[in-house]
């Protein structure tokens, strides 16, 4: 199992450098940022631009993977993404993982002046999303005009000349797992915290047992379209379940060995910060390089 560290895009670059070259070298697999605006409770504190950050990113390593956590059609039109996304590729040499995801109702939703969508209409507006982001990236010339998404004649030279950028598709419901199913793997922050469990322990397993259920869902689905369970990536971020996975040696080895268990191929961190959110102590990192050979995988 691979282990990928996200760095929120708070820090001006001459302190974020440094991060994600401690990254790098420190053997973890990949690092991701967020692809917001803003972000929640941090929505009036600095927050840099998801592509440029990435595009950085790639000049200051040389092996670690590079993605997105997750993209979404929120403030997304394919084909300016597709551009985006060909170059960083080409800058990082084929280092790139795009995480996709259909948005959620916040600031992000509403920043360009929209209504925020209805579930079943964002998923609606993912799967065209995905679908043509797909076409972009692996054809040089692509037309389409759908309920959500037109390109006219949209060149993405030179697409279709190397193998795509992987997708992996971001889903806790059914339609969602069926699309990521489709692509080249499914990520997932997990189910929502059960807020009726007394304490933080009764939280912890009862988050694990509904994680296991939604493997399970995942399971089934790709029976049914017919993939293997053994190809594709399948990727969880450790920090959305009720205890930070930094927080301590003992938690992260913890939630690890049960990612590992539920057939998770690659698990994600956050580098911790100060306060609030997300708060640790970045020495942490240090065990959890500890537990890494080649390529960032966690014996």
């Amino acid at each position: 199992m691979r282990v990928g560290v996200v760095l929120l895009p708070q820090l001006p670059w001459r302190e974020a450098a440094p991060r994600w070259r401690s990254v790098e070298e420190r053997g973890f697999a990949h690092g991701w940022t967020y692809d917001h605006l803003a972000w929640r409770d941090l929505a009036d504190e600095p927050w840099y631009a998801t592509v440029p950050t990435l595009t950085a990113a790639a000049t200051v390593t040389a092996t670690l993977q590079l993605g997105t956590w997750v993209t979404s059609p929120n403030f997304r039109h394919p084909v300016t993404l597709a551009k985006e996304l060909m170059t960083l590729d080409d800058i990082s040499a084929g280092r790139l993982i795009t995480g996709v995801g259909a948005g959620g109702t916040g600031w992000d939703a509403e920043v360009l002046g929209g209504s925020v969508l209805p579930a079943r209409q964002r998923m609606d507006r993912l799967v065209e999303f995905v679908d043509l982001l797909d076409t972009l990236l692996t054809d040089p010339e692509t037309s389409r005009d759908g309920e959500f998404f037109t390109a006219a004649r949209a060149r993405m030279h030179p697409a279709g000349s190397r193998a795509r950028i992987p997708l992996v598709v971001a889903a806790n419901g059914p339609r969602g797992m069926r699309v990521a199913a489709g692509y080249d793997g499914w990520a997932t922050t997990g189910p929502p915290h059960d807020a009726s469990a007394a304490t933080t322990g009764a939280r912890w397993e009862a988050w694990w047992r509904d994680l296991a259920a939604l493997v399970g869902r995942y399971d089934r689905i790709c029976a049914e379209v017919g993939r293997s369970l053994g190809t594709g990536r399948r990727m969880l971020d450790l920090d959305s379940a009720p205890v930070f996975s930094l927080s301590g040696p003992d938690v992260f080895d913890d939630a690890a060995g049960r990612a590992r268990a539920l057939g998770f191929t690659d698990v994600l961190v956050h580098w911790p910060r100060n306060s609030g959110v997300h708060s640790g102590d970045p020495a942490v990192l240090d065990h959890v390089a500890g537990r890494l050979r080649d390529g960032g995988v966690m014996d």
